[in-house]
C-alpha cells in the first residue's frame, strides 16, 4: 500500500522524520510522496524525498492557502524542481473555499499557472478542492486533454462531485475522513463508486487522525504508519479483502506517478 500525501515537511514531524519514514515501513507502507505546499516547503520536501531514495518521492507546488505567493520566480523553482527525479508531481495545487486564505481570483490564477506548467513539462497533478468544486472543475476543464493523468487528493465531496472527477478521468484519494463518524460517513457511502484503478489511499499526516482507531495515539498526530488502518476500513466499507486492495492502490500510485 502506497501513501500519496504525508506533510513530512510539516514542524510536527521536526524531532522524529527518520523515525516517522522507519515506522512507515515497519507498517507495511510500501512508500510515499511528500507533499509541497509552497516553495520553499516543495524544495523541503524534494530534499527529504533526496534522503530516501526509492521509498519517497515528492511534488512540487503552491496550495490554495498560498496563492498570494505566486510569482515568476515561484514558477521557476517548481520547474527546477521538476526536473528532479525525486519530484514526481505538480502540486499541491487546486482550490479552497472553506478557509479563503487567499482571493478567490489569486487562486484560480495560481491553479491555472500550475495546470499550465505541468501540462508543459507533462507531469501529473495533485489537486486539492475543498467547497470550490464548481470553479475547480471549470479551471481544470480546458486543461484535461493535455495533462497525463491526475488525482483530486484527500477527497470530501458529494455523490455528484465525485462522479463528474471521474468523469474527468481523475483518480480519487480518499484519507481518514472516511473514518470520522461526523463528516465521513456519506463519503463512505461513495466508496463504491471509485473504481479499482481509480482508487488512491493516503494519511495527509499529520492532519486528518482516523478518529475510530483504538487505542488512539497519544500525540493525536497522524502518521503513514496508520495507513493500514485506512486500508482495513476502506476495504471493508468497500466489501474487498484488504490486501488485494492494497495490491491495487500500490499499483495505481507507481503507475499515476511513474514510479520504478
Amino acid at each position: 500500500m502506497f501513501d500519496i500525501g504525508v506533510n513530512l515537511t510539516s514542524t510536527q514531524f521536526a524531532k522524529d522524520r527518520k523515525q516517522v519514514v522507519s515506522r512507515s515501513r515497519d507498517a507495511g507502507v510500501t512508500g510515499f510522496l511528500i507533499t509541497g505546499t509552497n516553495a520553499l516547503e516543495s524544495q523541503q520536501a524534494r530534499s527529504l524525498a533526496q534522503q530516501h531514495t526509492g521509498y519517497c518521492w515528492s511534488t512540487a507546488g503552491v496550495h490554495p492557502h498560498h496563492a498570494s505567493e505566486w510569482s515568476l520566480e515561484t514558477s521557476s523553482t517548481l520547474r527546477r524542481l521538476a526536473a528532479q527525479p525525486e519530484v514526481v508531481a505538480i502540486g499541491e495545487c487546486g482550490l479552497d473555499f472553506n478557509r479563503n486564505l487567499a482571493d478567490h481570483s489569486q487562486q484560480e490564477y495560481a491553479f491555472d499557472a500550475q495546470l499550465a506548467l505541468a501540462a508543459e513539462l507533462q507531469l501529473p497533478v495533485f489537486m486539492h478542492c475543498r467547497e470550490a468544486h464548481q470553479r475547480f472543475m471549470a479551471v481544470l476543464k480546458p486543461w484535461l486533454d493535455k495533462l497525463p493523468p491526475s488525482v483530486v487528493h484527500c477527497f470530501t465531496g458529494t455523490r455528484q462531485e465525485l462522479q463528474e472527477c471521474l468523469d474527468a478521468g481523475l483518480s480519487v484519494g480518499i484519507t481518514g475522513w472516511v473514518c470520522d463518524e461526523r463528516r465521513g460517513l456519506e463519503l463512505r457511502e461513495l466508496l463504491p463508486m471509485i473504481p479499482a484503478e481509480k482508487l488512491l489511499l493516503e494519511t495527509d499526516a499529520p492532519y486528518l487522525l482516523p478518529r475510530d482507531m483504538y487505542p488512539r495515539p497519544p500525540s493525536r498526530r497522524n502518521e503513514p504508519c496508520f495507513l493500514p488502518h485506512i486500508l482495513q476500513q476502506v476495504a471493508q466499507w468497500r466489501g474487498e479483502d484488504a490486501v488485494q486492495l492494497g495490491q491495487q492502490v500500490d499499483a495505481n500510485a507507481r503507475r499515476l506517478f511513474r514510479l520504478s
